[in-house]
């Protein structure tokens, strides 16, 4: 079940989701850590940083 505020997050800010989850991985984080930080980093739920990421990927966003 989606939110209000997550289906309203602009693109750019689902975009800068994204860099964060990529930043924290590539400083060392798990995969499920990195979720979980950048989840409470922008205050959204990871099932929705998890659709951020998916969506990150199948549309080669930087820093892809």
């Amino acid at each position: 079940m989606m939110h209000e505020a997550e289906r309203s997050l602009a693109e750019p800010r689902r975009k800068e989701i994204f860099l964060a989850l990529v930043e924290a991985q590539d400083g060392g984080a798990s995969v499920a850590e990195s979720r979980k930080l950048v989840a409470q980093q922008f205050g959204v739920s990871e099932p929705e940083v998890r659709r951020i990421e998916q969506e990150g990927i199948d549309h080669g966003w930087p820093p892809l």
